[in-house]
């Protein structure tokens, strides 16, 4: 009996051992072995993980047996990921892997707050990198994301050239702009803070349109746009200089790179500094300008600091000065010009982030605290007709001042539940406090922007990976306002369905509000009809809501040498108390709008197709297009005495963009882009001596075609290259050709390309 107790037991036991198993192989890539893949076998709530060596082998021992999910991965490359059965004592798998021309692998954080890449990431995150910013020979955040399906960046006034973004139909007050995942932009730096942000602070842009992850701020009604400063990677430096050519207006660049990582990496910086100076420019020969003059200095630093493998401290800080100025042409003080809008802006802005990681990296704590400081001196005026009112007027100029403070303080944790239902699911709590005090003041106009507002918002968000094809995103976010009477419940799900690694459905319900306030385009004076225009808040505003539904499918097809993809998108957002400006008429200063709710509401709702291909590294296309509608419910009044419209303002049914990139080499590069925008509808003021009375008008849809060209020139010996560069903006120079003259125009009818035709060359110095 002993000695067959004995016989079992070894039996068992050699059976058990008999259930592990070996598996191996080599990975490759372009016929060559590829080192530091991660292959990784996750199941039976067990996981196991290995990097190939430098012959592209790796290999797991003990391995029981059983089904698993094998994941393989490499950054720059497409990731293999396939069901495994382990049912022998040794199983070899090869396998080859396809580089990632189209960035399907990139990993993001704006639509989770944690890191994701973007194929697993339930909601849907495009991208523009430094190389996109440089192939469009963008000088700042404004010409950047203009090359992005969904998004339009319009110039909005003829005399300051301010900037807004609509993302989805809506304008620029819908969307939230963070700086490293912070939204410290505030209402009046979004005036202007787009061409103010250099291109070369830019790491990546990471663009999220509608409001599918309950993190943020519930004004991310249109969409969210995370601008990510410059990384510390690696020991480098890169130094430039741009001229161009503004149809005989020249336009100064010089930029400038580096970054510095100690031996162990673990403590870096990265700095920056830009400095342009662009002369102002004259369309239409009335000594008025259509392009202001610039002078811009910018400068900052990125730091990180890692103590252990579990912690990290980072910090930024920038300085944004500039100084513009547009109106007459003429040397001496801004009020004794004819008409001239004037601004100098000192902007500081600076955050610093930490992080611990612990229980075996499952869970995370994170500490923020972020905030902007702008300075800003600036004249808005036209010199009176009327002799006794020009008396008055030179006596007390309207000069006036503003002081904008943004500070935000927060705090986040995630925790990584490993056998919730079976699956992963990331549960993210937090809070944050955002206060925003803007003073805006112009004595001479009586004009009077006193506003402070405070924010109080909570979060918790479930990020479940119910199996390997679904994916949901749920979250809810509280937020106490002070302008508000009450506590607004916002909640957003998003749910993701991948059939296969290369496929992906997404459909996201969100809902936000916008406290009754003053947001980007309410703070800008502007010329119309011989006087300055404002706008006034309704004494009765209350809240706008939102509510968001979207729906995507994502499709990539990878094969040796090419990859091509699409993603087609449907979005509707209904606007309950929806915001708008009424004209009530003029007062002694000129024409006067007052914000007021839309009873009846607003609908923007369309579609947006995107287009992708690459092949073998030589050609790479991208473009996107979006055919949608904007329409209030009830009938709004723009200009006093004209009939009332349901269409929003200067919103094209349709819009896209288009960029092709020739790469025969690592020394040569070619990119030619192209922007089109579809007819919208304007108001027009009379003053002009070309307009005698308001009327609406109906623009020219208008197609802007550019190209760059770059060669590198590598310089042995010091691993650096020298990069010469060339192009045209604009070819076909569609320019707007109806410009209004003389002081009295008005200022908001502009509309099409920011610039008109505009010849560059430029050179940079490179690390290699």
């Amino acid at each position: 009996m002993r000695n067959l107790l004995f016989t079992v037991l070894i039996f068992s036991y050699s059976s058990l051992i008999a259930q592990k198993a070996t598996v191996q192989g080599v990975i490759k890539g372009s016929g060559n072995p590829i080192e530091m893949v991660a292959v990784q076998l996750h199941g039976n709530g067990q996981s196991f993980g290995a990097y190939t060596d430098e012959d592209g082998s790796y290999t797991l021992e003990n391995i029981p047996y059983g089904s698993y999910q094998l994941h393989i991965q490499l950054i720059g490359y497409i990731s293999i990921e396939e069901s495994l059965n382990v049912d022998e004592p040794m199983e070899t798998l090869n396998f080859t892997l396809q580089e990632d021309w189209l960035d399907l692998e990139q990993v993001v954080i704006t639509g989770t707050r944690t890191s994701k890449k973007i194929t697993r990431s339930p909601v849907m995150v495009n991208l523009i990198d430094k190389e996109t910013l440089r192939n469009v020979q963008a000088c700042n955040l404004s010409e950047g994301l203009r090359f992005q399906p969904g998004l339009r960046v319009e110039t909005d006034c003829q005399t300051c050239n301010y900037t807004q973004l609509r993302m989805n139909g809506l304008q620029g007050g819908y969307s939230q702009i963070l700086i490293n995942g912070r939204p410290i932009f505030s209402p009046l730096t979004g005036l202007y803070g787009m061409e103010q942000i250099p291109a070369n602070m830019i790491e990546r842009i990471e663009v999220v349109r509608g409001g599918g992850s309950a993190l943020y701020g519930s004004g991310a009604i249109g969409g969210t746009v995370n601008i990510i400063t410059r990384l510390p990677q690696s020991n480098s430096y890169d130094i430039g200089y741009t001229y161009q050519n503004i149809s005989g207006a020249a336009d100064h660049q010089i930029l400038g790179n580096a970054t510095a990582i100690n031996t162990s990496g673990t403590a870096g910086a990265t700095f920056f500094v830009n400095k342009r100076s662009r002369e102002w420019y004259d369309h239409n020969n009335d000594n008025f300008s259509e392009l202001p003059s610039l002078e811009n200095n910018s400068f900052g630093a990125n730091f990180f600091f890692q103590p252990t493998d579990h912690q990290k401290l980072e910090a930024s800080i920038s300085s944004l000065n500039e100084y513009r100025y547009g109106g007459e042409m003429t040397e001496g003080p801004a009020h004794l010009a004819q008409q001239s809008e004037e601004r100098t802006h000192r902007v500081l802005m600076a955050n610093v982030d930490y992080q611990i990681n612990f229980n075996d990296d499952n869970s995370s704590f994170i500490a923020y605290l972020a905030g902007q400081h702008t300075g800003r001196d600036h004249f808005t005026g036209i010199l009176p007709d009327d002799s006794v009112d020009l008396v008055n007027y030179l006596a007390d100029p309207p000069y006036g001042t503003s002081e904008v403070i943004t500070l935000q303080g927060g705090l986040q944790i995630n925790h990584c539940f490993t056998n919730f239902f079976g699956t992963d699911n990331v549960i993210t709590f937090g809070g944050e406090y955002i206060d925003d005090r803007v003073n805006d003041v112009i004595e001479a106009y009586n004009y009077l922007i006193d506003q402070e507002t405070k924010n109080l918002g909570l979060f918790l968000q479930s990020d479940w990976e119910i199996s390997n094809q679904l994916s949901l995103l749920s979250g809810l976010r509280m937020d106490q306002h002070n302008l508000v009477d009450n506590i607004i419940l916002s909640p957003r799900v998003s749910f993701m369905y991948r059939p296969r690694p290369n496929t992906q459905f997404r459909f996201t319900y969100s809902t936000g509000f916008r406290a009754p306030q003053a947001f980007d385009t309410d703070l800008h004076i502007a010329f119309a009809g011989g006087g300055v225009s404002r706008v006034f808040l309704d004494p009765d505003l209350v809240e706008e809501r939102s509510q968001s539904l979207s729906a995507s499918i994502n499709y990539d097809r990878a094969v040796e040498k090419f990859v091509a993809g699409f993603t087609l998108e449907g979005f509707h957002t209904f606007l309950r108390n929806a915001f708008y400006l009424e004209s009530v008429g003029e007062d002694n200063f000129g024409e006067v709008f007052m914000k007021q709710n839309n009873p009846g509401g607003a609908t923007v709702q369309g579609a947006t197709l995107e287009l992708r291909a690459n092949y073998n590294q030589y050609f790479k296309l991208e473009g996107g297009y979006t055919i949608q509608s904007s329409l209030y419910e009830d009938p709004v009044v723009n200009i006093d005495g004209l009939e009332a419209r349901k269409e929003f303002l200067r919103t094209p049914d349709h819009y896209g963009y288009a960029t092709l990139s020739f790469l025969p080499d690592r020394k040569f590069n070619t990119a030619i882009n192209l922007v089109y925008t579809g007819p919208m509808l304007l108001t027009h003021f009379a003053g002009a001596p070309e307009q005698t009375e308001d009327a609406y008008k109906t623009s020219d849809p208008f197609t802007e075609l550019g190209f760059r060209s770059s060669y590198t020139f590598e310089l042995p010996g010091i691993d650096t290259g020298l990069e010469l560069f060339g192009g045209i903006k604009n070819i076909t120079n569609a320019y707007q050709n109806d410009f209004d003259s003389g002081k009295n125009r008005d200022s908001n009818f502009v509309y099409g390309p920011a610039a008109p035709r505009t010849y560059f060359i430029g050179l940079r110095i490179k690390s290699l």
